[in-house]
């Protein structure tokens, strides 16, 4: 009710100010046409009564004649033009008047409406403003609560932002809350399953010396398996708690892909299939070598388990002043187009992803490309093969 009240206040008090301040003019005018007329009249009078005295009877009933026809005389009449007269030539005074009036009629309604304009604009202009500090402090994380002194029309919005503030924040701390301990259980999870796993590598160790048999093999590759497993459940835990610490140096990418390959010798020899690394000029990104090799090689792993025997992976890189484009793929099938949306979420398992695969090595690629500011993607390419695509963007 105080809104609707200030907002009709906002309103109509120029219009009422205009129309008050044009009635008063229009008053004045009005006295001083009459003045004028009355003056001129006068004026008129006296000069043919000086120049023929004695047409003074003449002269009075003239003007009795002109008065008493003064509402039925016809407008416009311009009896004194076939002499050769104008109006102007007769305005003097009353015309300098009448255009002053017209101009302070003019002036008085801009200046209303200009400053009804500009009080109203400057009112939601600090109204704006103070709620854009409000919300700039709410990303700086210093924000307090909004401090209301009035109802206007930007009350509503005022309340809608700091309800959804106020709730942000809660959703917030509860999501923090849940993600360290979501990373608490992880670390735990992976250090239990430490222990056993060096247990069962030493059982198996005796047990090939003393009687080796053709059991033992199978037992060391779930062992390996297990013993990656729980290296990846590790290091997800320690990039979801923030405690893993990644460089930041130039990383020359030509450098970085031959590492991974070179780690992987060993399974692209058994599968007899190459990799094809073509030097595209130096191309150099800030980030850790390290870690960025283990993410590559995770891709490179997964387009080795998708690819036909004897097949070639293909990578290239590329750079602009934006970014640094690393491009990995294969000559297999491609993924299964509903596998697609979900290839980077962890435990996810694909209709064609491998018999020893954990379901994390994807999704622990995006989140190191992630940390060092840039992004990693997925499609089938129209030639067939499935293709990565990691983008380092330049800070």
């Amino acid at each position: 009710m105080i809104e609707r009240k200030k907002q009709m206040l906002t309103v109509w008090l120029p219009v009422v100010i205009c129309l008050a301040g044009v009635l008063f003019l229009n008053s004045m005018w009005q006295r001083w046409h009459e003045q004028a007329t009355f003056s001129g009249i006068s004026s008129l009078s006296q000069i043919i009564l000086e120049n023929d005295p004695e047409g003074e009877e003449m002269l009075l009933s003239a003007l009795k004649e002109y008065q008493t026809q003064t509402e039925s005389r016809p407008e416009g009449n311009e009896f004194l033009k076939q002499y050769g007269y104008t109006k102007g030539d007769f305005s003097g005074k009353t015309g300098e008047r009448s255009s002053l009036l017209t101009i302070m009629v003019a002036v008085l309604i801009s200046t209303a409406f200009l400053a009804s304009s500009w009080s109203d604009t400057r009112r939601s202009h600090t109204r704006i403003s103070g709620l854009t500090r409000y919300l700039e402090q709410v990303n700086t994380g210093t924000a307090g609560t909004i401090v209301q002194t009035r109802e206007d029309e930007f009350s509503h919005l005022q309340d809608e932002i700091y309800k959804t503030v106020t709730s942000l924040y809660v959703t917030k701390e509860t999501a923090i809350k849940a993600k360290e301990r979501f990373a608490e259980n992880l670390a735990n999870i992976a250090h239990q399953l430490k222990t056993p796993i060096t247990a069962a590598f030493l059982s198996l160790q005796l047990m090939e010396k003393e009687a080796p048999q053709k059991y033992t093999k199978p037992i060391r590759n779930q062992l390996a398996r297990l013993n990656r497993l729980e290296e990846s459940l590790l290091t997800l835990s320690k990039i979801d708690s923030g405690a893993l610490k990644l460089e930041h140096s130039p990383v020359d990418v030509y450098t970085v892909l031959n590492l991974a390959v070179d780690n992987l010798e060993g399974l692209m020899s058994e599968k007899n299939i190459l990799a094809d690394i073509p030097y595209n000029g130096c191309a150099e990104f800030m980030g850790d070598m390290e870690w960025t090799m283990e993410a590559l090689m995770n891709l490179i792993k997964n387009a080795m388990e998708h690819s036909p025997r004897g097949g070639t992976i293909h990578c290239e890189y590329f750079q602009n002043p934006l970014y640094t484009d690393i491009r990995i793929w294969d000559e297999g099938a491609g993924f299964a187009p509903e596998d697609i949306p979900h290839l980077f979420e962890r435990f996810y398992r694909g209709q064609s992803a491998a018999k020893d695969g954990s379901g994390i090595g994807l999704a622990l690629s995006q989140s190191l490309f992630e940390m060092q500011g840039g992004s990693l993607e997925a499609r089938n390419l129209p030639s067939g093969g499935a293709c990565f695509e990691i983008r380092l963007y330049s800070h």
